[in-house]
């Protein structure tokens, strides 16, 4: 019995380091991605000052009687937005983008409660927590949700539930529980979802300067 826990103990370790080494890779992927977005945008600007000049350049020389001549701007084209546009990269929709958007979502419809949402936010990285340091135990993976605590802390509040099955609660037949499978249990996800958790906690800003759509 005693060497089956320690099996099990060392594959929970394993799949921690695995999916501690995914999240450390998807992050880089990001960071790259977004220094590339931002060198893209750079140039484009670039680009439009230079054409404008040239337009600039052109319209005095017409205007003073003289000849067109060659201008850089026969070279370049007017940036178009749709071109602009498609030249981004194109994001991928990561579950974790989903995450921080629900806990926009969540502070936006709180906002007027800043306790409220902090208390949320909290008691959402218990929950990840626990699941995520006792995969085995069924308690840290099942969430009555009739529960008051629960009902007051995160039930009640926009966007709390749906977070949590971002992180793979789903809701049982009757309605009764929300509850995580253990062949369900996703250490990455788990992971992203306790960083995107942090942030929102750390980041007095976070959620009240995007935008609503």
């Amino acid at each position: 019995m005693e060497r089956e826990r320690e099996k099990e103990r060392i594959r929970s370790g394993k799949e921690l380091m695995e999916a501690k080494q995914i999240l450390e890779d998807n992050e880089r992927k990001r960071n790259i991605a977004f220094r590339n977005s931002e060198k893209e945008e750079e140039k484009r600007a670039r680009d439009r000052i230079r054409w404008k000049l040239e337009q600039d350049k052109l319209e005095r020389r017409v205007k003073l009687g003289l000849p067109p001549g060659h201008t850089a701007s026969a070279e370049l084209s007017i940036p178009v937005r749709g071109e602009i546009q498609k030249s981004l990269p194109v994001r991928s929709v990561a579950k974790s983008e989903h995450m921080r958007e629900c806990l926009r979502c969540l502070r936006r419809n709180h906002k007027d409660d800043d306790a409220r949402v902090q208390r949320a936010f909290q008691t959402l990285l218990i929950y990840v927590g626990n699941v995520a340091k006792n995969p085995d135990q069924e308690k840290f993976r099942k969430i009555r949700l009739s529960n008051p605590s629960f009902l007051d802390r995160v039930g009640s509040l926009i966007g709390g539930i749906e977070f949590l099955e971002l992180c793979g609660f789903e809701r049982t037949e009757a309605g009764e529980f929300l509850y995580l499978p253990r062949d369900k249990v996703d250490m990455a996800t788990l992971y992203s979802a306790a960083s995107e958790l942090k942030s929102a906690l750390t980041n007095p800003f976070f959620g009240l300067l995007s935008r609503d759509v």
